[in-house]
């Protein structure tokens, strides 16, 4: 089935796949709007430890299908809410408990940026290329999105981005920070698989806290705010911090169990 979004499992690995590679997975509204529950099922999927998302047929994502444009930005009340369910698949993976990754290949275009920045990290094959394309059609990102670049990129590479609508390659992109990793096309499977394999095998409890204070803490947060101080205290007193005090001391892997 093409023009749909999938959750795939394999292992403890969920891969939330876009599909419809006619059009470079460009988004529809109804792709959008399956985000939602294809989310909340893999977050609480217990069996899911970590997120993969990608594109089908050699690309992550072309933004949003433009063969809607002009049925839905006809009337105000329907681009109303065609943005808000665009903001609202972006903002629920952006919340997404659990580690996600972005694996990027060929194109990554406007909103296909949006959803990568709103994963934790991104790897790229060396022939991936980034775009970041509103003011091609008179617009601009949402204040969401915009945040999560500036984030990403710093202001002025994302006025750079936003203001030319450029066209950038995967050796640019890992330069200014859009992406963490560059692979060659060939080994990019290989190199994802085995750079989420010590997430699968470790503390499952412990890997979603961290994303919650890093969360925190770019979001703000004050020193020593009372529930990340509790967040913290509390993984002292937590089955995995057992097991894997127990493995160090015994010169063993650990065994997380909890999920």
């Amino acid at each position: 089935m093409t023009g749909a979004v999938r959750l795939e499992r394999h292992g403890a690995v969920g891969t939330l796949r876009l599909d419809q590679p006619v059009k470079r997975n460009a988004m529809t509204r109804a792709m959008w709007a399956a985000m939602l529950g294809l989310l909340a099922e893999a977050a609480a999927d217990p069996d899911i430890a970590v997120l993969r998302v990608e594109g089908a047929g050699g690309h992550f994502c072309g933004g949003a299908d433009i063969g809607e444009f002009e049925q839905t930005y006809a009337e105000a009340e329907s681009a109303a809410a065609a943005n808000a369910a665009i903001a609202a698949g972006v903002e629920a993976l952006a919340a997404f408990p659990k580690p996600a990754v972005a694996v990027i290949r060929g194109a990554c275009v406007g909103g296909g940026v949006a959803l990568a920045l709103a994963c934790d990290l991104r790897f790229a094959a060396a022939d991936a290329r980034f775009a970041v394309t509103p003011a091609k059609l008179g617009l601009i990102y949402s204040q969401a999105d915009t945040t999560r670049l500036v984030s990403a990129v710093g202001a002025a590479r994302a006025k750079d981005l936003l203001f030319s609508a450029r066209l950038i390659g995967a050796e640019e992109a890992l330069r200014i920070g859009l992406v963490q990793e560059l692979r060659a096309p060939e080994d990019l499977d290989s190199f994802v698989g085995s750079w989420l394999a010590p997430l699968v095998a470790g503390s499952r409890p412990a890997l979603r806290d961290i994303k919650r204070m890093v969360a925190a803490v770019e979001a703000g947060a004050s020193p020593e705010e009372p529930g990340l101080a509790q967040l913290f205290a509390d993984a002292f007193r937590s089955a995995d911090f057992q097991e894997g005090r127990d493995a160090f001391l015994q010169k063993r892997a650990p065994v997380f169990r909890a999920r």
